[in-house]
């Protein structure tokens, strides 16, 4: 039987605490299991978390609550999941500009190490 298998899920900056902290608790509360899910679970259901196609390595993290759909940027790193920008989907298309947001946060997390 394998050992338990666990990502640690950290917060860049405060990006995705300024994104969480506005959601409704019924909300925080799907966040929260979803990032227990990518934690916890080696092969995470892509209607959890996908991969931006063409982004140099982000992912989204997907929740949807009632008929609202919000989306966090993130990346692994090693064994860690590094949390980026939040926003709530309007559209079938995730917008550029929060990819590029991502991107740049991204590059910037690797600059700082």
């Amino acid at each position: 039987m394998d050992q338990k298998f666990k990502r640690k899920v950290y917060y860049y900056k405060n990006f995705y605490k300024s994104f969480f902290i506005e959601l409704a608790p019924e909300v925080q509360r799907k966040f929260n299991w979803t990032l227990d899910l990518i934690s916890n679970q080696r092969h995470v259901p892509t209607k959890y978390l996908r991969y931006i196609n063409e982004s140099a390595g982000l992912y989204e993290v997907r929740v949807e609550y009632e008929s609202n759909t919000y989306r966090v940027f993130c990346f692994f790193d090693s064994q860690r999941v590094i949390l980026l920008n939040g926003f709530q989907k309007k559209s079938a298309k995730t917008p550029k500009i929060e990819i590029a947001i991502a991107q740049r946060l991204k590059k910037l997390f690797y600059d700082e190490q």
